[in-house]
């Protein structure tokens, strides 16, 4: 019996040798990043490239990381509104704050001009309005442990017999608006409700649309450039 069980165990082994590595796909400039360093100590395999959206891609979902910091100025600044619309363009994704053991998210000393409150509305936001989960990470290892037991859960298997999903009149006009960069939902009905029709806005001076969104007016001008 026990030469039995060794045999098994080396041939046990050598298959389980054979099993190919977790493959996670992270943004180059993440590189430096001490979450990268920990995924290589967990025994991933590393594909470093230009990530258009995210930090993050394993098995399909597609992870935003934040520090503390990055998460209170990117906030301040806009930036983080852009990087959410782009994340939803995945049908699995999350937002990790990562930092909250080696700093406070509502202490007001630490992000001057930034009150505790705001931060709590625009959690709720991402959370309610954008749909996209947030974990809090206690630091880049813990980040890296989150990401492993993500490695481990099974892909859906897509269904085949999914069906595109009918929109009316309004919806298709505001989904042509939303396709332009930058454009969500909000101000693509903006748009619509102020020039009723999308060749208004196609047409409209940049000084007009500028009175409804801002500097987003710029991306229509895209209708002017040649191929």
């Amino acid at each position: 019996m026990k030469e039995i069980f060794n045999i098994f165990s080396k041939k046990h082994e050598r298959i389980k040798n054979q099993e190919p590595k977790p493959k996670i796909i992270i943004d180059y400039r993440e590189k430096n990043s001490l979450v990268a360093s920990e995924l290589i100590k967990l025994d991933f395999e590393i594909e470093f490239k230009e990530l258009k959206v995210a930090d993050y891609i394993i098995k399909g979902i597609a992870i935003e990381r934040k520090t503390v910091n990055d998460f209170t100025s990117s906030m301040k600044n806009g930036h983080l509104i852009n990087q959410l619309e782009e994340l939803k363009q995945y049908e699995n994704k999350l937002l990790i704050i990562e930092g909250i053991d080696e700093q406070e998210l509502y202490n007001e000393d630490n992000h001057p001009g930034m009150n505790p409150n705001s931060i709590r509305g625009f959690l709720l936001s991402i959370l309610l309005k954008h749909k996209i989960p947030v974990i809090y990470t206690k630091n880049s290892e813990d980040t890296a442990k989150f990401i492993q037991v993500i490695s481990r859960k099974k892909e859906r298997e897509t269904p085949l017999n999914i069906t595109k999903k009918s929109l009316n009149k309004k919806e298709q006009m505001q989904f042509i608006i939303e396709s332009f960069p930058g454009i969500g939902p909000t101000t693509a009905k903006k748009l619509l409700k102020e020039f009723k029709t999308i060749q208004n806005i196609i047409n409209a001076p940049q000084e007009e649309l500028k009175k409804v969104i801002g500097k987003k007016a710029d991306i229509f001008k895209i209708v002017e450039d040649n191929y």
